[in-house]
């Protein structure tokens, strides 16, 4: 049985990501209390469904604040699952709350405040975050593009298999939140100063072939493959199941992207489960 646990931030996706899990075979239950977690886990492993998923989050009042010490007791009995944390900025979330006029649900508990029900939410789940499997930031996702990314994860994915996304972005406009290793390339010879290049991106093979022109660029993508080939296994064998490499350059456009497009092509090759993303190519 394949049981995921999915949490986060009110207004960072979670009703998304559950469609989107349903819509790939998984038997899904929305707002279970923490403390009915593990009696429900018990019991799913009585029935026919091989792949569920709930959702748990601060609708559940007082007694979310019991959703670590269930995670733990289920870790400590040995039962397997994923936990799923769905994050954004919390100008992003405020935004979605005045867009969609939904109402927090803490927030009655400050005056009618989102911006202080939002702050103490981020309080409460700080812990939970941080042993989640898979730490999804939907800032910047479109509901198409986390539905695509999590399909990405749990479609016909292999038990333990690591998950790894390549990112590329710029860091003029930060860097993500949730890379787990950021590599950085704007020490190499930038496409953007070649007039002829300046509008493409490093999708364009004359900007690829560019960057790939020089020396240290090669050099470079070497040594950064030769980590990650030595690095991966290791992550692996901790059990981790995501891994998160973000790649940048100061715009997101040109060297980055070229760099993210070879290392995705060599996990590839070397038959990682691996998806290849670029955050600010439009930006």
């Amino acid at each position: 049985m394949e049981f995921v646990v999915v949490t986060g931030m009110s207004g960072a996706g979670k009703s998304c990501a559950i469609d989107a899990l349903e819509d790939i075979g998984f038997f899904c239950v929305d707002n279970l209390l923490p403390e009915l977690i593990e009696p429900f886990y018990q019991l799913s492993k009585t029935s026919e469904k091989e792949r569920i998923a709930v959702v748990t989050d601060v609708r559940g009042g007082t007694l979310f604040a019991g959703l670590n010490d269930t995670l733990r007791r289920m870790e400590e009995a040995g039962n397997a699952f994923h936990l799923i944390f769905l994050d954004a900025d919390d100008e992003i979330l405020l935004r979605r709350y005045k867009e969609t006029r939904r109402k927090h649900p803490l927030l009655d508990m400050f005056g009618g405040s989102v911006e202080e029900a939002v702050k103490f939410e981020r309080e409460i789940l700080d812990t939970v975050k941080s042993r989640a499997d898979y730490l999804i930031d939907t800032t910047n996702l479109s509901p198409q593009e986390l539905k695509s990314r999590l399909t990405s994860m749990f479609l016909n994915a292999a038990g333990g298999l690591l998950f790894t996304r390549v990112v590329s972005f710029g860091f003029k406009l930060g860097a993500p939140r949730e890379a787990d290793l950021i590599l950085d390339v704007r020490c190499l010879p930038n496409p953007y100063y070649v007039p002829e290049l300046q509008e493409k991106t490093g999708l364009d093979r004359e900007v690829s072939d560019y960057v790939y022109s020089f020396e240290e660029s090669r050099e470079v993508l070497k040594k950064y493959l030769d980590l990650l080939d030595y690095m991966l296994p290791l992550f692996v064998k901790e059990g981790k199941s995501q891994l998160v490499i973000a790649v940048g350059c100061t715009g997101g456009h040109h060297r980055s992207v070229a760099f993210a497009e070879k290392i995705g092509e060599h996990l590839r090759e070397g038959s990682w489960k691996v998806s290849v993303a670029h955050r600010d190519i439009r930006k």
